[in-house]
């Protein structure tokens, strides 16, 4: 046992000097190439005095970046997080310059500048030989972790037992690939973009691809609602106008991703699917987890951990990440206006403008996020949870810009493949295994934007309908000049062309909302849903024109004769329940549209006029609303078929939803076609809710001898919501059944499991 320790100690001694050796050199050579670093006195000195020196402000400087260095972080989190991206530099060429100062007789000098380099490539190369010195000694490495993983077990208060480790139950990481269409994933896979994917799919005991399909509402806000709280019910887009209180709702926006999450735990009764020692990473919504980083709805709340900066603490404490990813974040900015230079020379069509704050939006989702999030999964790997679900966005964003299949968007599939290679490494050092399941929210459909196919937005053009001002540029388009032709024809009088800035607009104008290729107007002066009726007896041309442009496959409206009804070209109009797949203005959009469109009709929140873009089934292109040249949040395409890649030692997705049947049905697709995949975000919900029971072993009750469990109820609970048949209210101690709370079978004490001790 002493020859063990004494080992262990010796090795570790070994690697810090080596890394300080290193550094020790590293500034040495810098101090001989930047003319305004100096190590030596300015009557020069001997080799030896030189390396002294040099060796005693790399100590110093290392000394501050790991005592110091977590507190400035900390003291920083209320910084937005590209300012702090911008710190990191100053931050560390200040440190270096304080270590400058604490070297002996005055001999360690330079200038601001020239300080923030040095730093920036110490860091970099003490990271690298740190990293590199653990990696070859698996021992170390592996003692590392189980360091880690005892520290949080302590500050948990879980008691160590002999049974904790890989012989327990798995736990399961849920990595969402943002935007990756089930299509672009295979390719990808078969191109040899993404080699990690592709050894998971070669191997037969690894795992299988399957698609699925989303809701009308292809997009994350709707998909993530579903897929972490169980329901989906009453969002019909990724932005919608509610009358009764005159607002937007906007998914990607704190406040109503958190009234979203509020109305999901409502409606369901439940926190979500990570609600038990479960972590939630780069989400717009938690799931009911309390470990939480980057998760959108809970950006605004206060409190320890609650703030959605809070993530950034673990990762941005060791300098030479910080260092790291700033240069990374540097160099994507340079690559995005590389890429958006080069298209512009080449003129490749489609094509959107990327400029303005663009390229640093891109490098936050790319670099920052994706560095931020990784590090936390793996942080949540070394601390044995039992469900972690992570989101990693980089490849939406591009997509929306350079397009789904463009060069642009394969590199960055490739870059994430090697995260996902990362994470597939460290799960073999975990204290537990764990299984991993990736899976997409939706995919992206190609095409021209509408008001670059036209020369006209949406909104343009339903003012036309409407015989109101538009702009000068939109009256000159011959889709605004049908359209104020069908006005005038309408209302047999003249419509005089004005200007939107002579014509302010006016209460009663219609909301015009974009979600991709979705489209949603709202008439606010009507009270409740507006009718085809109304409509037509106020803007007798609107529908019409509407349902003949070209770029629009159909629309959906409610009528006091048929109910609600589907337009489509030519003047089809078919009663809603009625309509069958493969028929009419939607038979394009192949099997369940017609289920999909149905199931949105019946929410609370629909539009008055849902706008559907047009889709050609042989290119796949859609026509988004907004400025997108790859896009979702509507019917048409890849956008609807998302992808799930489980290991094959789970339940297959269609019997996992099929065992969750009630007794005597069958699950099928849309007018009993057998599914290839789960249909709906919800059902994609049941699915790992499922795969979460499988792993997580028989279920120890919470209430024991001398004990009266509870759990920390911290999401925001609307009046007469109950947990259990229990009614709670915001941050509630409530006590909870073991059917709610099951506990993991390896648990030595009922109090381990209980959601709010954190790690």
């Amino acid at each position: 046992m002493n020859d063990g320790r004494w080992r262990k100690a010796g090795g570790t001694l070994i690697r810090v000097i080596s890394v300080w050796a290193v550094s020790t050199l590293t500034m040495l050579a810098l101090a001989g190439i930047l003319p305004d670093f100096q190590l030596q006195a300015d009557d020069g000195d001997t080799v030896t005095r030189t390396a002294f020196t040099a060796a005693w402000g790399a100590g110093a400087f290392g000394l501050l970046s790991a005592l110091v260095w977590p507190v400035l972080v900390r003291a920083l989190l209320i910084v937005p997080a590209l300012v702090l991206g911008a710190l990191v530099f100053f931050l560390n060429g200040s440190l270096l310059l304080i270590a400058l100062r604490l070297i002996p007789d005055g001999r360690g000098d330079a200038n601001p500048e020239t300080a923030v380099v040095v730093a920036a490539v110490m860091s970099a190369v003490a990271s690298a030989t740190s990293t590199a010195l653990a990696v070859r000694d698996d021992d170390a490495y592996r003692r590392r972790l189980s360091r880690l993983a005892d520290r949080r077990r302590r500050r948990s208060g879980t008691p160590q037992t002999a049974d904790r480790g890989r012989s327990g139950p798995p736990g399961i990481v849920f990595l969402q690939l943002d935007g990756v269409g089930h299509d672009v994933l295979a390719q990808a896979a078969a191109d040899g973009l993404m080699p990690t994917v592709a050894g998971l799919l070669a191997d037969e005991a690894g795992h299988r691809l399957t698609p699925w399909t989303t809701d009308w509402s292809s997009q994350t806000g709707a998909s993530q609602l579903g897929i972490l709280h169980g329901t989906n019910h009453d969002v019909p887009a990724f932005r919608w106008f509610e009358k009764e209180t005159g607002t937007v709702m906007v998914s990607s926006r704190p406040a109503s991703a958190l009234e979203l999450q509020r109305r999901a735990i409502a409606r369901t009764h439940d926190g979500g699917l990570l609600t038990v020692d479960g972590a939630s990473r780069g989400n717009l919504f938690s799931g009911g987890a309390d470990q939480l980083a980057l998760v959108l709805s809970m950006a605004a709340r206060r409190g320890k951990g609650r703030r959605s900066r809070a993530g950034y603490f673990a990762y941005f404490s060791d300098p030479a990440n910080a260092v790291r990813t700033a240069l990374s974040f540097v160099a994507e900015v340079g690559r995005e206006m590389g890429q958006s230079v080069r298209a512009r020379v080449r003129k490749e069509s489609p094509r959107v403008k990327r400029g303005g704050l663009y390229p640093f939006i891109r490098a936050f989702a790319t670099v920052v996020e994706r560095d931020v999030v990784v590090s936390a999964v793996i942080g949540d790997m070394f601390a044995g949870r039992t469900a972690v679900y992570a989101d990693l966005v980089a490849y939406d964003e591009v997509a929306h810009h350079s397009g789904p299949h463009s060069r642009d968007a394969e590199k960055v599939l490739t870059r994430l493949d090697r995260s996902l290679g990362l994470i597939l490494k460290v799960a073999d050092h975990t204290p537990r295994a764990y299984r991993i399941v990736l899976l997409s929210d939706h995919g992206q459909s190609p095409g021209e934007t509408f008001a670059g196919r036209y020369g006209l937005t949406l909104k343009d053009l339903v003012r036309a309908g409407c015989g109101l001002p538009v702009p000068r540029r939109a009256q000159r388009t011959r889709s605004a000049s049908e359209a104020r032709d069908a006005v005038r024809i309408a209302l047999h009088r003249p419509v005089v062309g004005v200007s939107e800035a002579e014509h302010p607009a006016k209460p009663s104008d219609p909301v015009v909302l974009a979600s991709g290729n979705l489209g949603l107007l709202s008439f606010p002066d009507i009270e409740g849903r507006a009718t085809r009726e109304q409509l037509d007896r106020r803007y007798p041309a609107l529908l019409g024109t509407l349902a003949a442009h070209p770029g629009i496959g159909f629309l959906l409206v409610k009528s006091q004769k048929h109910g609600s009804v589907v337009l489509g070209p030519g003047g089809a109009e078919i009663p809603l329940a009625e309509l069958r797949d493969g028929e009419g203005p939607m038979a394009v959009f192949g099997p369940g549209a017609a289920d999909a469109v149905r199931r949105t009709d019946g929410f609370p929140h629909v539009a008055d006029v849902m706008v559907n873009s047009m889709y050609d089934p042989e290119t796949g292109r859609v026509h988004a609303f907004e400025e997108q040249i790859g896009s979702h949040g509507g019917l048409g395409g890849e956008q609807s078929r998302p992808f799930l890649l489980w290991p094959r030692t789970l339940t297959d997705p269609l019997d996992a939803m099929a065992a969750d049947l009630p007794p005597g049905t069958s699950e099928a697709g849309p007018a009993g076609i057998p599914q290839a995949g789960p249909v709906g975000a919800e059902a994609v919900h049941r699915v790992l809710a499922r795969w979460l029971r499988e792993l997580s072993g028989p279920q120890v009750p919470l209430q024991q001898e001398g004990f009266t469990g509870a759990v920390r109820v911290d999401e925001p609970f609307p009046e007469g919501v109950a947990v259990a048949g229990t009614p709670v209210s915001a941050s509630a101690d409530v006590p909870v059944p073991a059917e709610v709370v099951p506990l993991r079978a390896d648990a030595p004490d009922p109090g381990d499991a209980v959601p709010g001790a954190r790690g």
